[in-house]
């Protein structure tokens, strides 16, 4: 990922040194030297970073600066490289997008993927502790996942993770967040919700998958069902702390005859 970030840093660089004048912040224009100065200070912030969203905040000013162009005798002659520059770099930055999110999503689920929980509980924890609101936080795991994959294979396996997903999001509002968080457990994070709302929730899902989706077997149908430990994250709680918290609830819940959620302690 970071050899395709660099390899995209490089082509960035060719196509803004492709332009021969910028506007200043001034509004004035500026010759090729001052240009190609400008163009170096916008590369040894790329050079710092492997972060895509820097990268798309310096390829915006960049683009911006194009586009801010004044055709003098000088540069008249170059507007069509100038056109193509700007088409080159909003593709560059389209890509770049594309591969953030792909950074933070699980490919074959279309859920987030651990590293983009990560960056999402940090924002809706903050905004949680901003607004005095609560956030729920439920680690699921699916039931006797091991035997669907050892008596119907792996691919029949994969096809139960990807409907648990689009089963909760059909379920769940369009702000709460589902995160496969590894092999067959996922977090669901659930803003400004009370634990008897959280419950209700996860329930609904339950019904919804054993619903739409089961296993044929010995002429028996059998649901897919998972089991689910709630936890309310409390103001400054940690995102491990209150997984851990979530964890053995889920526990519990496993413990006592799984496809049911348990509310997790304080």
């Amino acid at each position: 990922m970071q050899e395709v970030i660099k390899q995209k840093q490089k082509r960035m660089l060719r196509l803004v040194k492709s332009t021969n004048a910028i506007k200043s912040e001034q509004g004035r224009m500026i010759d090729s030297e001052d240009y190609y100065k400008q163009v170096e200070r916008y590369a040894e912030q790329i050079r710092k970073t492997s972060n895509a969203d820097e990268i798309i905040g310096i390829l915006d000013i960049v683009l911006s600066e194009t586009r801010g162009l004044r055709f003098s005798n000088e540069v008249f002659t170059a507007q069509e490289q100038v056109k193509l520059a700007e088409q080159k770099i909003e593709s560059l930055k389209d890509e770049l997008e594309q591969l953030r999110g792909l950074v933070q999503t699980d490919q074959m689920t279309g859920a987030f993927n651990r590293r983009g929980l990560e960056d999402i509980f940090k924002r809706e924890a903050a905004r949680a502790d901003r607004n005095a609101q609560s956030l729920g936080v439920i680690l699921i795991d699916l039931d006797n996942f091991k035997l669907i994959n050892d008596n119907f294979g792996h691919q029949y396996g994969d096809s139960v993770l990807i409907n648990l997903v689009t089963v909760a999001k059909e379920t769940l509002r369009p702000s709460d967040i589902v995160a496969r968080f590894g092999g067959e457990e996922f977090v669901i994070l659930l803003p400004d919700v009370d634990m008897q709302d959280a419950l209700m929730i996860i329930q609904r899902i339950q019904n919804n998958l054993a619903r739409n989706f089961s296993i044929q077997s010995d002429n028996q149908v059998l649901p897919i069902t998972f089991s689910a430990g709630v936890a309310l994250r409390s103001f400054g709680e940690h995102q491990n702390s209150v997984l851990n918290r979530a964890d053995k609830a889920l526990y519990q819940a496993k413990r006592t005859g799984k496809n049911r959620a348990i509310p997790a302690l304080i």
